[in-house]
């Protein structure tokens, strides 16, 4: 099962992993068992086990602690550093969030601005980027709501609405592709989502967005996915209902741009995407 490594998780959950085993290291180069290290960091023994089966991310005072035990403090900053890249690397929504979800569409700004291809699959959703603000709003107080915290979806719509301006930017280029059920998961009411489907006609006859729609009838090559998106062909983002996970090595971007391409193979685009979109929006009356 090869692919197994290929999850998203796969990177970040390797990199806590390489942290651990350099902790693991530094104990048993210093001749330590287990118990006498946590004797000497002042903490108890599973701690210790916890650590070095990078089952707890280890916080920089832990890390110092152990260092220290080892004899090795001149160690401590590169792995406290090693560290914070790990846990990065699979940043929880809920952390994110938690600032508001209007910071969380402000973050965006600068990696949208330094991308010139966006690529991005959502079976679920109207991508991000052609959302409108009725429907970006029922999508994110539903957001607020699951994860029980400030409900700010207006100004987070209102936020998102004005990063979507970038569509309209020179030098970038968006090839989405979504499933057909799309157009019909209702978010807010009749006229925001009639809004939204209408809008979905107009930002599709735009010359630097492709919109791509797999309908329900279509004979599949593959499943549909999670949603993702990915930024040239550096960075995927993949979305879980409890993180946001970021691929950046090489061989998992690569399968993620190969699944691109045949979801895009099955999609549907121009005339017979816009009869998709009609067709829904017919279904609203």
């Amino acid at each position: 099962m090869h692919h197994m490594a290929t999850s998203p998780f796969s990177s970040a959950q390797e990199a806590r992993e390489r942290v651990a085993r350099r902790l693991r290291d530094l104990r048993a180069d210093a001749g330590l068992t287990g118990t006498e290290l946590a004797q000497r960091c002042g903490w108890t023994h599973p701690k210790t086990s916890r650590l070095e089966n990078a089952r707890t991310p280890p916080t920089p005072d832990d890390i110092r602690r152990w260092c220290a035990a080892c004899g090795a403090d001149d160690q401590a900053d590169d792995i406290i550093a090693q560290s914070r890249d790990a846990e990065s690397a699979h940043m929880e929504w809920r952390r994110q969030v938690r600032a508001g979800l209007k910071r969380l569409q402000d973050s965006y700004v600068d990696l949208y601005q330094a991308t010139e291809l966006f690529r991005v699959y959502s079976p679920t959703l109207v991508p991000g980027l052609l959302q409108t603000e009725g429907y970006a709003a029922a999508v994110l107080s539903s957001v607020a709501e699951l994860f029980d915290i400030p409900n700010d979806a207006e100004q987070a719509a209102g936020a998102r609405v004005q990063r979507n301006q970038i569509i309209h930017q020179p030098g970038h280029r968006f090839v989405m592709v979504i499933e057909e059920g799309v157009l019909y998961h209702q978010m807010g009411d009749a006229d925001a989502m009639a809004a939204q489907l209408g809008y979905l006609l107009t930002a599709g006859a735009l010359p630097s967005v492709s919109l791509g729609i797999i309908p329900r009838t279509v004979q599949r090559t593959l499943w549909p996915q999670e949603v993702f998106h990915v930024y040239d062909d550096r960075l995927v983002s993949v979305e879980l209902l409890s993180a946001r996970v970021r691929v950046t090595q090489p061989s998992e971007v690569a399968l993620y741009l190969r699944a691109f391409e045949q979801l895009r193979s099955m999609a549907v685009y121009g005339a017979d995407a816009r009869t998709l979109i009609l067709r829904a929006i017919e279904a609203l009356n």
